[in-house]
């Protein structure tokens, strides 16, 4: 698995020697979290280097899963758990997360380089990134802004090119479910041969990646009808906790056909074809209910478990030995994606009115309706007839760079210098398909029979739009709601629009770096590291004025707005005496939109004997405000809250945000300290701990609806100036702002370990290793609530408390066996919460009581197996692997108790394995 940076090198490398360019083609840029290029087993920040073997013994479908696999990242996003991003933009992204404090503090490296965002937050798609290239990955787990600039708060991740490769190498493999369902294949090329005598190289890769998805839940686990709801036997001090995790729970304010939620004939539903029938609503704990016909309302297998994807890539690199000190080269690529996934039903909540005069009721209810003495009443529907919401995400990546490196003698030793130009262009078009239009939706509901002589000039009794009746030309057709199966064609053309948004997003980068032996102490040479860097990024979009406002969701608007950044770094890594280094760095960072910052990085480490390393590292880091946080024009979805202004009602409303141009850059001060034991008496073990605490200032932060709402209610005056009532143009009566600001702390502190052990084993070689985070906290403070822990609660935008992965290889010549164990330790839904289920202290929105505050962990077992043939002039090589080999189903998350809940998976898509026992088989042939 992964190999940490002070583990033992492979059998054939020397003790101290530098492994970690094996393959990788000289020249590269290898990230050790300093630029100085040293034995990466002797530096202070802590490493973990994931090779070739490591990524072929998960046979990943992609190299982000395998990534998101080590357990220093957590909570990254994949185009499973960023599927409902749809008004954000990010659905569909592949992107990494160190230490749960989110993807934006994560720098993202391609060959030590920065690559353009796939979208407005500056988030990385590793997916745009030439997979069948790629030789290896490693991870800095601590501060490296000094070394590499913002948004290296956790740490970075480099993902690194086999750049020398020659030959001509064709690869083929696919994978599908135990359940014989989510298929998917790769195919890629690559050619790489030499010219001029060996002093030039031409390198050429082209890939095609295919995902049919999974739309919609097929797995028992997802049909018990689990979530987290409000206790309906709950009172303020009557001792019932106050939320619940039920199962047998659905939704009480609607169903497919829809549903009459109030007055005399509350309970009549409209089935098939517009049969009546009678509600039972078992126990009702608004807006769910417990047990009764719970199972007909549920609507949380209309997601898409695994969304669609069709990646194709091609990448180009030609480079040339001018000189012994000058090597040019220059290389370009182009990525484009298209994700399609489903978002979910247009669901009505109890909010629709109909008349009793309404065409299309049957007559039957109109009689007893008027009978009772009413002329309209409630109505709740998750509206069957208008399908699946879906979302279609298309990006177009391009990354061009031209540059140069080499070295020449200075001093008494030789320089190394690089510089180079990239620009970045990633193109997206960003669809919601089958969306409500919330105008059009009213008006055709509200169907009338035609009156004589009316002015549409058709036959008396006609069905028509009552506001047709008064504006002819208004074009609309009525709606048939009640019932599964009845809407007209024609009215679903008219009511459903697809709506799109298309953003260009621009990065140019000018970097240059020097490194070189000053003079010679008398412990060894003072290496110094010396470089600039000048970046712009750029955003601009557009969105027809027809898709800006008035949809059930989407509602996209474009943003536009750029910033530049020039800054300039010096680095020292001076040996003071036999085995005690001393690294430092600082960075001078000037931003066109906040200003000037410096950041800075001391570092050391100690081998008082051979075999027992002590390092250390204290650093400020800095994370500067992206592209989203300073100029979103203002994205708007709809959903739902608990009102408490209206006894926790489930009320609909419209969540926007916008952009604030007045952020500053957040700032980390952190440390961490480690030992490494490698001792001789015991060849071909590692083991080394770290230690690390990270705590971020004027951190970049916004609060969900939910929260607002809830500390408004409590009197929170800051927290009413975001909310607005009365009608809106999103269809609903409740706005609420969530924009970002320079509000909150956070800290987070663990623990990370490693192991590694390799030994010969009859006629082949055994290596057993393991990686391990303990996460001791990552609390959150808005300095208004009480701070919040979330380590341990397994939630999205939780943290486990421990994760780990282990591998046992067996390698005979050419025969390979792997076998992988991981898990994630049990936890919470939220560290708040206070359990009991009798004699309950009051309920607070900071100290809610329920009933289990408990989330089962999970154990997964892998294995592949590998084997090399050799064919004539040709090498041929076949795997074989499972992940999760015992099928083990995800642990139960109940979502709730409003917002996405009633269309979520009743677990948490971002932790857990969703699609159960998977195999995958390939081949590679190279010539």
């Amino acid at each position: 698995m992964a190999q940490a940076q002070d583990a033992a090198p492979p059998a054939e490398a020397a003790p101290g020697e530098d492994t970690q360019a094996a393959g990788t083609g000289e020249g590269l840029i290898v990230v050790t979290g300093s630029r100085i290029q040293r034995d990466g087993y002797n530096a202070p920040t802590p490493l973990t280097v994931l090779q070739t073997e490591d990524i072929e013994a998960t046979a990943p479908a992609n190299i982000a899963d395998f990534v998101n696999q080590i357990p220093s990242v957590i909570g990254s996003a994949t185009p499973a758990s960023s599927n409902l991003s749809m008004s954000a933009g990010t659905s569909g992204l592949n992107t990494i997360n160190l230490r749960g404090l989110g993807t934006n503090r994560t720098l993202v490296l391609l060959n030590g380089q920065r690559s353009v965002g796939s979208a407005l937050g500056g988030q990385v798609d590793v997916n745009t990134f030439p997979q069948g290239l790629i030789s290896g990955v490693e991870v800095v787990t601590g501060g490296a802004s000094a070394a590499y600039g913002s948004d290296a708060v956790t740490g970075v991740v480099n993902f690194i090119l086999d750049e020398d490769f020659t030959g001509l190498k064709a690869g083929a493999e696919a994978g599908i479910t135990t359940y014989g369902d989510a298929p998917n294949y790769r195919l890629d090329l690559t050619f790489g041969t030499p010219f001029a005598d060996g002093r030039g190289h031409i390198l050429l890769n082209g890939e095609l990646a295919v995902k049919d998805g999974l739309h919609g839940v097929p797995r028992d686990w997802n049909d018990k009808g689990w979530y987290q709801i409000t206790n309906p036997a709950y009172a303020p001090g009557n001792g019932e906790p106050e939320r619940l995790i039920v199962d047998q729970v659905g939704l009480g304010l609607a169903t497919p056909g829809g549903l009459i939620t109030d007055g005399p004939l509350r309970g009549l539903y409209f089935g098939q074809g517009g049969a009546i029938g009678q509600f039972d609503f078992g126990t009702v704990a608004n807006p769910w209910i417990i047990g009764g016909d719970w199972a007909m309302t549920q609507v949380n297998d209309t997601q898409s478990l695994d969304p669609e994807e069709n990646r194709k890539s091609i990448f180009g690199r030609i480079s040339y030995e001018v000189a012994p000190w000058l090597n040019v080269f220059a290389q370009g690529s182009y990525a484009r994606s298209v994700n399609q996934g489903q978002l979910g039903i247009h669901r009505n909540q109890g909010n629709v009115t109909i008349q009793a005069d309404n065409a299309f009721l049957p007559e039957e209810v109109r009689s007893a309706l008027l009978a009772a003495g009413e002329t309209s009443f409630r109505f709740g529907t998750t509206n069957a007839d208008l399908g699946i919401r879906t979302n279609r995400t298309t990006r177009g990546v391009q990354r061009y760079v031209v540059g140069a490196n080499g070295e020449f003698p200075l001093f008494a030793d030789y320089a190394r210098w690089d510089v180079y130009y990239q620009k970045g262009i990633a193109n997206t078009r960003e669809e919601a398909l089958g969306i409500a239009n919330n105008t059009r939706f009213a008006l055709a509901t509200d169907a009338v029979f035609a009156p004589a002589g009316n002015a549409l000039g058709v036959a008396q009794g006609t069905i028509v739009c009552r506001s047709s009746l008064t504006d002819t030309d208004n074009g609309c057709v009525p709606l048939n709601r009640f019932g599964v199966g009845v809407a007209d064609p024609a009215a679903l053309d008219w009511i459903l629009g697809d709506l799109y948004r298309k953003q260009r997003f621009e990065q140019n980068v000018v970097a240059a770096n020097l490194s070189f032996t000053a003079f010679d102490l008398p412990a060894g040479p003072l290496s110094v590291a010396i470089g600039g860097e000048h970046r712009t990024e750029e955003v601009s979009g557009y969105v027809e004025d027809r898709y800006q406002s008035g949809w059930f969701t989407g509602n996209y608007l474009p943003s536009f707005g750029d910033y530049s950044v020039t800054e300039g770094y010096i680095e020292v890594l001076a040996p003071v005496f036999d085995g005690f280094d001393v690294n430092g760095a600082i960075r001078a960072t000037d931003y066109s939109t906040s200003g000037y910052v410096t950041t800075w990085k001391l570092g050391a480490t100690f081998e008082p004997i051979d075999g027992l390393r002590f390092r250390a590292t204290r650093s400020r880091d800095i994370r500067a405000p992206n592209l989203a946080e300073l100029f979103t024009a203002g994205s708007t979805r709809t959903n739902t809250v608990l009102d408490p202004f209206n006894n926790n009602q489930s009320t609909p409303f419209a969540g926007t945000s916008t952009g604030n141009p007045r952020l500053e850059p957040e700032k980390a001060d952190q440390w961490g300290v480690g030992v490494v034991v490698q001792p001789r008496f015991f060849p071909g073990f590692s083991a080394s701990v770290d230690y690390y605490d990270i705590k971020i200032k004027d951190a970049i932060d916004s609060l969900d609806a939910q929260t607002i709402i809830d500390r408004c209610h409590e009197g929170v005056s800051e927290y009413c100036a975001a909310i607005v009532r009365g009608p809106n143009d999103f269809g609903t009566n409740l706005q609420i702002f969530e924009s970002p600001f320079n509000f909150a702390s956070q800290r987070a502190r663990g623990l990370d370990f490693e192991t590694s052990y390799r030994t010969d084993l009859g006629a082949g070689a055994l290596t057993l290793r393991g990686i391990a985070t303990l996460y001791l906290e990552n609390t959150v403070d808005n300095g208004i609530d009480p701070a919040i822990d979330i380590v341990g609660e397994n939630t999205a935008y939780g943290n486990p408390e421990f994760v780990y992965r282990m591998i046992a290889s067996y390698a005979d010549g050419p025969l390979r066996l792997n076998l992988i164990g991981r898990g994630i330790s049990s936890g919470t839904y939220d560290n708040s919460f206070v359990e009991c289920t009798s004699g309950c202290p009051e309920s607070s929105a900071t100290a809610r009581t329920i009933n289990t505050n408990h989330i089962d962990g999970a154990f997964y077992l892998d294995a592949s197996v590998y084997h090399d043939f050799s064919l004539g002039m040709s090498e041929l090589s076949l795997f074989f692997a499972v992940s999760n080999l015992l099928d083990k189903d995800p642990p139960v998350v109940g979502s709730g108790p409003a917002g996405s809940a009633y269309a979520t998976p009743a677990t948490n898509q971002s932790l857990f394995d969703l699609l159960g026992r998977t195999f995958r088989i390939g081949a590679t042939i190279a010539f």
